[in-house]
């Protein structure tokens, strides 16, 4: 087992070592870049190179090598930030309990926001009445990774496996998107005469959350077998909470994730298009920052989300 940070340097052959070069080091090590490194601390780019070299001075080894864009570790580095980055997560967890006055930290949380809003605060909504406090943020998956590799956040909701073993992903469910629109639009599809809905929705607005509308093109490679129609989409909307909004009010035909429109597709307001059993377009993850489990409100956090996400296929 690893042994305390200073042990840790006794081993390399040197010095004991100011333990804010060895929290510079381990998030250099995590973000492989020196630039997001210094985002997540707060310092200067100088400061996080100028803390590096200092390191590598005192152990009398290279930690990383520098690429074009980022850095890769050494042997060495790898070997170090094994023998140190729990014991660093460690103390950082008592840190932020103490400033606490002994209460378990918040947990740090974030994923795709029409995911949090449909499954994930649900899910959560009993810890939270049990004393369990939450920080949800959203964003893209490589932002939400970025930041979990800084230590910004402790636990993200992914929709692709990480690279890597270092957060070990774990594979929560399959999101399944479904083709939807207005019942009005629906009954203009369904009385197309060659009865071919791909075809049939050339007639029909497309509304997505971006020019390339990448859910609808990504259905239509998957579910039809062709390329998507080359018409843009008539209304571009930012989110697919608005997208489900304009749909649901006829501005046109889109496709979104079941999970976001469960309700309007019980009350009516929504028919679906395709079949209802289309295959998942994605899959989602969970990550956990490395020492997060130090926190015991992050492993409930952790343990409620992939008992829930069994209910969510």
């Amino acid at each position: 087992m690893p042994g305390p940070v200073t042990s840790a340097s006794s081993a390399a052959g040197v010095p004991t070592v100011d333990l804010n070069l060895l929290r510079t080091f381990v998030i250099v090590y995590r973000v492989r870049s020196f630039t997001a490194a210094a985002h997540s601390l707060g310092l200067s780019q100088p400061t996080v190179t100028a803390q590096i070299r200092s390191l590598e001075q005192h152990t009398g080894r290279q930690l990383f090598t520098r690429l074009a864009r980022g850095v890769e570790p050494t042997a060495f580095g790898h070997e170090l930030a094994g023998r140190v980055a729990a014991p660093l997560d460690t103390l950082a967890a008592i840190d932020s309990s103490e400033a606490l006055g002994g209460r378990a930290a918040p947990v740090r949380l974030a994923g795709p926001s029409a995911l949090l809003g449909a499954r994930v605060l649900p899910a959560l909504a009993a810890l939270v009445a049990d004393g369990v406090q939450l920080r949800v943020d959203q964003g893209a998956t490589d932002t939400l990774l970025e930041e979990l590799h800084a230590g910004e956040q402790d636990l993200v909701i992914t929709t692709r496996r990480p690279r890597g073993h270092a957060c070990a992903p774990v594979p929560l469910a399959g999101e399944q998107y479904i083709l939807v629109a207005a019942p009005a639009w629906a009954q203009t599809v369904s009385g197309s005469v060659d009865g071919e809905l791909c075809t049939a929705l050339r007639r029909v607005p497309m509304v997505g959350c971006a020019e390339d509308a990448p859910l609808v093109r990504r259905y239509w490679r998957t579910v039809f077998g062709r390329q998507m129609p080359p018409a843009p989409p008539a209304l571009t909307v930012p989110g697919l909470h608005a997208v489900v909004a304009a749909v649901v009010a006829g501005a046109g035909y889109s496709v979104v994730p079941r999970s976001l429109c469960e309700q309007q597709l019980a009350d009516g307001r929504l028919a679906c298009l395709g079949s209802g059993d289309e295959p998942s377009l994605s899959e989602l993850f969970l990550s956990q920052r490395p020492g997060a489990d130090a926190n015991p409100d992050v492993v409930r956090v952790r343990d409620t989300l992939v008992a829930a996400a069994r209910a969510w296929q």
